[in-house]
């Protein structure tokens, strides 16, 4: 879901899509279509048998052993343009890798065209007017990495070795969205291959109706190449986690609720039902962004209910989130329920939709069951 497949508009794309998303596939492609789409890109094609292809075909859930027929690298969008045409063309199904980090598998196709663009990683900050530009194949270390140095943010998820493109299109949870939105809200415009091969910027102001589109209208309306985001001064943070005892569970979660219901919003909090040898345990992890010395009084009511561990404390920005990773390395085995929230059943916050659904600063706190990665 690093944004996959076509745009032309939204309705005259379906049947497009119906043809090169859905499409049968086939388990080879001829060796001269093979050599004419080499010799016109930048980047490199690879099939099966050569020695990079098992490698390049894996992602982060191994519960999807896919085997498409080329992965195209791009080293930039004319070679997204060329791939999405030799898909087309041979009416191949197609994937679009951002990070690889998509728990149903988005990210690679069976017999079909994989545009990748992990490669493209590149991300740019201006300090002075807040806006970060990251190509489509970034992680999320690597926006933060750029952006704290000028002691800025955004909501870029909780874990490093997540690709921001697959994040930002699926709506784009993370530690600063409790107080600045989802990453889809702070998108101010992204650069889209069309299935034509155009490439166009999506914002409120250019083809506003593919902004819209490519932040919930349902994906593949296009390949996004590159997003830029709207930044904010981000800190230190008090951050870390509270571990409690085995059982007790309902007595913590109604502590839980409570908590949330007074909870300003820069504080984000997130409860894991986490298993045990005895029975399950809680574990409490929390953000806080706004002044470090408030942080000790909010925090108190929870640390009075006695936590076996307590790693909150204050750090950087960087450091709260490389230590947020869920298993942040690939699983060599997996069960897909393992991403599906039926192994590890997260309770958290249900913090406020897309500003396009609803308005900035409204409030509800709830529980809501998950497992979910982002790409």
């Amino acid at each position: 879901m690093a944004a996959a497949a076509v745009y032309r508009s939204p309705v005259a794309a379906l049947p497009v899509l119906k043809d090169i998303v859905a499409g049968p596939g086939q388990d080879s492609v001829d060796a001269a279509a093979i050599r004419k789409l080499v010799a016109g890109i930048s980047g490199q094609v690879i099939t099966p048998g050569a020695a990079e292809y098992e490698s390049a075909r894996l992602v982060f859930n191994r519960a999807f052993d896919r085997r498409p027929a080329v992965i195209v690298c791009c080293a930039g969008t004319p070679d997204v343009a060329r791939a999405l045409d030799f898909a087309e063309a041979r009416k191949l199904p197609v994937a679009v890798r951002g990070g690889g980090h998509s728990r149903l598998g988005f990210g690679m196709c069976e017999g079909g065209v994989v545009i990748d663009l992990s490669g493209l990683k590149r991300v740019g900050v201006d300090a002075g007017k807040r806006v970060a530009r990251a190509e489509a194949g970034a992680l999320v270390r690597d926006l933060d990495e750029a952006t704290q140095r000028f002691g800025l943010a955004t909501t870029s998820g909780g874990c490093p070795s997540v690709g921001v493109a697959g994040l930002t299109l699926g709506g784009g949870e993370g530690r600063l969205m409790d107080k600045y939105g989802l990453a889809c809200d702070n998108l101010l415009s992204a650069q889209v291959v069309t299935v034509d091969g155009r490439r166009v910027e999506a914002s409120h102001d250019s083809n506003p109706d593919l902004f819209w589109a490519i932040r919930g209208g349902g994906g593949n309306f296009g390949v996004v190449t590159a997003l830029e985001y709207q930044l904010h001064p981000v800190g230190e943070v008090v951050s870390g986690a509270l571990m409690y005892a085995a059982g007790r569970i309902s007595e913590l979660l109604e502590a839980f609720t409570r908590f949330l219901a007074g909870a300003p919003d820069e504080m984000d909090a997130l409860a894991q039902l986490l298993p045990s040898e005895q029975r399950p345990r809680l574990k409490i992890d929390l953000c806080y962004c706004g002044d470090p010395r408030m942080a000790n009084d909010l925090i108190r009511p929870l640390r009075a209910l006695k936590p076996q561990d307590d790693s909150v404390k204050v750090m950087s920005y960087l450091e709260a989130q490389s230590a947020g990773g869920f298993l942040q390395r690939r699983l060599r085995t997996s069960k897909r329920t393992l991403f599906l929230g039926k192994s590890v059943g997260q309770l958290s916050r249900r913090l406020r939709p897309p500003s396009t659904m609803r308005p900035h600063g409204a409030r509800r706190s709830s529980y809501r069951c998950e497992g979910r990665l982002a790409v």
